[in-house]
């Protein structure tokens, strides 16, 4: 297999949950400094359950990578979920 080939597959693996899971916490917290820069009271209200949100998604996986159990293990990457969809919806 060539350098290029193995380099292409490389690109096509999943990233790990907790790497895009920092990524978006880092974008969250520039889309929070934005939207604190913005006169609208609408964005400030929203920005920060947002933040709060958007990085609780990755500290609920670090919880659940030391859980107690594996149910708390489960439990603490559901919350990670509902966060995760939270940001979405609102």
């Amino acid at each position: 297999m060539s350098d290029a080939q193995m380099l292409n597959d490389e690109k096509k693996k999943p990233r790990e949950i907790r790497e895009r899971a920092e990524e978006f916490a880092i974008r969250a917290i520039r889309l929070y400094e934005h939207l604190e820069t913005l006169k609208s009271g609408a964005a400030k209200i929203i920005a920060n359950p947002f933040l709060r949100l958007a990085t609780s998604i990755g500290a609920n996986l670090q919880e659940a990578k030391f859980g107690e159990s594996k149910a708390d293990f489960v439990h603490k990457l559901s919350i990670s979920q509902k966060r995760a969809n939270e940001t979405l919806t609102g």
